[in-house]
């Protein structure tokens, strides 16, 4: 365990706002000093009842022209997509179309639901809460061949049919309800209920139910799907070791359709969740506070309905995506914490960190 876990935070009783700020950045360059293999680390703290909007970035952004990060560039943020499919679903709700409890016999296309019920599915047993909370049984298509695949073929391009196509062929069903495994086939299933649901594309929809234009988001969206926002920056790369891949480099298809796909500033992919929390996507309290109440016991699984609830010394309601994002709110402080690094093997050890000592220091004050 690297040294750099025993930090502590600041203790003294009152912190001015910009004495604040520069713990911050402190905080941040001294984590990369001694980290440098992290490429680059932009964070972004949300803070509304501390008048704080404090975006900042370290390292580069490109390790062939070392480029300097900027904290405006967007990134991947791959799993960090779930909890946009799941307000979107719970939207749905508020508004009638479907309900938690329903069972998803009659809210897939017939082509999926045929294929799942052939393999074994009873899908008037799978619920939609089960997608939301990966309690569904069902089998992903994400595995260690996957991996090994798009590897080998970095520019192939999935198309959604494939990657469900692929789940059926590599499992059997699994018990209903009762065990928590994370698969990216319930999200992609949810896209499919929302296109159903909606009819329209599912990443036109989640635009229009999460009010992306009512709330100014407008450097977040689904790459390759939507036009690449105007007035944007550039995409910083992002690195994963194990296969030395850099993001540039592989089709992103291979992560698209629900259980991935968006990309997004450090500050929107934090203003979304502090807008989220604060009821001004979904306004049905019950259903937002659905959203963060555990499903199974809370020592069987911390996941809720498309966000994580862990208690780290304060109540946290977490996501986090494979290429190194992390996204922390807490209602305590009523702050939310981005923390994108470069390199995905850095992930772990700085990301939660940042996020917790952050959240402590804005507690404190």
């Amino acid at each position: 365990m690297k040294k750099i876990l025993l930090l502590t935070t600041c203790c003294i009783p009152f912190i001015s706002f910009a004495q604040l700020l520069t713990v911050f950045k402190n905080k941040v360059d001294s984590i990369y000093d001694k980290n440098k293999d992290a490429i680059g680390i932009i964070v972004h703290v949300e803070a509304p009842k501390q008048n704080i909007s404090w975006s900042y970035a370290k390292g580069i952004t490109d390790t062939k022209t070392k480029k300097l990060l900027d904290d405006q560039q967007p990134v991947l943020i791959a799993s960090n997509t779930k909890p946009y499919v799941a307000a979107a679903i719970l939207r749905l709700v508020e508004k009638g179309k479907i309900t938690i409890d329903q069972p998803i016999k009659k809210l897939l296309t017939g082509k999926t639901g045929r294929l799942l019920e052939k393999d074994g599915y009873d899908l008037n047993a799978i619920k939609v809460k089960h997608l939301l909370s990966h309690t569904s049984g069902i089998q992903d298509y994400v595995d260690e061949a996957y991996f090994e695949f798009v590897n080998l073929h970095p520019t192939y391009k999935w198309k959604k049919e494939e990657q469900i196509k692929r789940s059926i062929e590599i499992g059997n069903p699994k018990t209903v309800g009762q065990k928590f495994s994370y698969a990216d086939i319930n999200y992609l299933l949810l896209t499919e209920i929302i296109e159903q649901k909606t009819h329209q594309p599912f990443y036109t929809a989640i635009r229009d139910l999460l009010r992306y234009k009512e709330l100014n988001l407008t450097e977040t969206w689904f790459i390759d799907l939507e036009k690449y926002p105007s007035n944007t920056m550039a995409l910083a790369h992002q690195y994963a070791s194990k296969y030395k891949w850099d993001s540039y480099d592989i089709d992103p298809s291979w992560d698209l359709y629900g259980g991935g796909g968006i990309a997004a500033t450090a500050k929107e992919s934090a203003l979304f969740f502090q807008y989220l929390f604060e009821g001004k996507i979904i306004q049905n309290k019950q259903l937002l506070e659905a959203m963060h109440t555990y499903v199974l016991p809370s020592d069987e699984s911390k996941y809720c309905l498309g966000i994580y609830h862990f208690d780290m010394g304060f109540q946290a309601y977490y996501h986090g995506g494979w290429w190194g994002t992390d996204v922390i709110y807490s209602p305590e402080s009523d702050a939310t914490i981005t923390v994108f690094t470069l390199q995905k093997e850095f992930q772990h050890i700085l990301n939660p960190f940042i996020g917790k000592e952050f959240q402590k220091l804005l507690i404190k004050k």
